[in-house]
């Protein structure tokens, strides 16, 4: 009997060969729905791995694990992203059957130059083989991390370090925002974003796509309406934030606000009706990510990210790093989806 193979399997579902191979690979181009399809006929036809992927396979499983190091603080905000990164990996690894070992440290406490620090020492006894980052490091902590071993970085953009990210495509999340935001009628558009003292790259990344939305549309950008994203400006806490979003609402005439995160978002219309302004009565609101609204509050106008297809990208791609450790480095960017929320409404000059 001829043995099943990418081919038969694509000629069975009419899908491209490349299509099927991708899902195998969890390429983050490939859907969920899709991916489940082709596995679940490689199944019913008896479709087994090449001999040559087994034994890498097996032998990565025998031999050692992949870590997934979260860097969160006691206080982190945002960190309801990092469980659906960690599922998706997880199921991949179930595929891959690869042992998981999730080790999670205060990035504000990790000391690299430390030659006994706790995280180095949990790698070795754990015997990891390669690890997933999941939100920011600073950068000494980079690079000691991926001298010891191989690394694949999540939300984060390393590649100038040598490290392969899986990440959102910001870029094209936040200019749909901003085109939506323009459709309705905004003119005056500002950008704000909360100052982490760790990472930060995909703010700043956010903030790009933000100026790049407006000059495409041929509005205004004022600097003087983007707060946490120059190096030089001074650093806002949130209420310093609130105080000078709704200052900018009231006098300058903004009429909306790119939020960097949904988390920020969230946080800036609690704060915002706490001094009197209304969203979206008085102004406008996005986020970024799809995170679930806060008890209470109504769906925000956000691009979801899909956090699993992530984490499964992130795990097959360190596989592959592991396997083939001097591979190009590779950025794979993962397209997110506009969702609209109920914090939109037109300015009211034009209402």
């Amino acid at each position: 009997m001829k043995p099943v193979s990418h081919l038969s399997i694509a000629q069975k579902l009419n899908l491209s060969r490349t299509t099927v191979t991708r899902s195998f690979a969890n390429h983050p181009s490939i859907s969920a729905e899709t991916r489940e399809k082709v596995l679940q006929t490689a199944t019913e036809l008896g479709y087994t791995a090449s001999p040559a992927r087994t034994v890498r396979r097996k032998k990565l499983s025998r031999n050692g694990t992949i870590g997934v190091l979260i860097g969160v603080r006691a206080t982190a905000p945002g960190t309801a992203t990092f469980p659906f990164i960690l599922q998706g990996i997880q199921q991949h690894a179930a595929v891959e059957q690869t042992k998981i070992d999730v080790y999670y440290q205060n990035p504000d406490e990790f000391d690299p130059d430390g030659q006994r620090h706790r995280v180095f020492g949990h790698m070795r006894t754990a015997n990891w083989r390669g690890v997933i980052l999941i939100y920011p490091f600073n950068e000494e902590a980079i690079q000691s991390i991926s001298r010891r071993i191989s690394t694949v970085a999540t939300l984060e953009d390393y590649v100038e370090q040598g490290i392969d990210s899986i990440d959102t495509d910001h870029s094209s999340g936040i200019v749909k925002l901003v085109g939506k935001l323009a459709d309705i009628g905004h003119r005056n558009i500002g950008f704000a974003a909360w100052h982490y003292p760790v990472g930060g790259h995909w703010t700043t990344r956010r903030f790009a796509a933000y100026v790049e939305g407006l000059y495409a549309l041929g509005l205004p950008f004022n600097p003087d309406w983007s707060y946490n994203v120059h190096q030089a400006a001074p650093k806002l806490n949130r209420d310093e934030l609130a105080d000078q979003v709704a200052e900018r609402t009231r006098q300058d005439g903004v009429t909306a606000w790119v939020c960097a995160a949904d988390h920020q978002a969230y946080e800036l219309i609690r704060d915002l009706k706490q001094r009197g302004i209304s969203v979206p009565q008085d102004c406008s609101v996005t986020g970024f990510d799809g995170i679930e609204p806060p008890h209470g509050m109504s769906q925000i106008t956000t691009v979801r990210v899909p956090h699993e297809d992530i984490g499964a990208a992130a795990l097959a791609r360190l596989l592959n790093r592991v396997i083939s450790p001097k591979s190009p480095v590779r950025k794979i960017s993962v397209n997110a989806d506009f969702v609209l929320g109920e914090t939109l409404a037109e300015p009211r000059q034009k209402r």
